[in-house]
């Protein structure tokens, strides 16, 4: 079952700047190593990559896609 996602303006410019795919970022939210940056933010670690989203409800919110570096 695939995950509700949204993504902000910002977060669809680096997707492509970044060339990562829609899959990858839903893999990084699955499966990368989550972190909480306060308030409410959440750090998925994934191969080269961090996903930074919020949980909003059912949905999650990508806010950017960044290098892990």
């Amino acid at each position: 079952m695939s995950l509700k996602i949204k993504y902000s303006k910002h977060a669809r410019e680096q997707i492509i700047k970044r060339g990562i795919s829609a899959n990858e970022v839903e893999e990084g939210i699955r499966r990368g190593a989550k972190r909480l940056q306060p308030p409410n933010k959440i750090l998925s670690e994934y191969r080269y990559y961090v996903v930074v989203y919020k949980k909003i409800n059912d949905t999650c919110f990508v806010i950017t896609v960044k290098p892990r570096w």
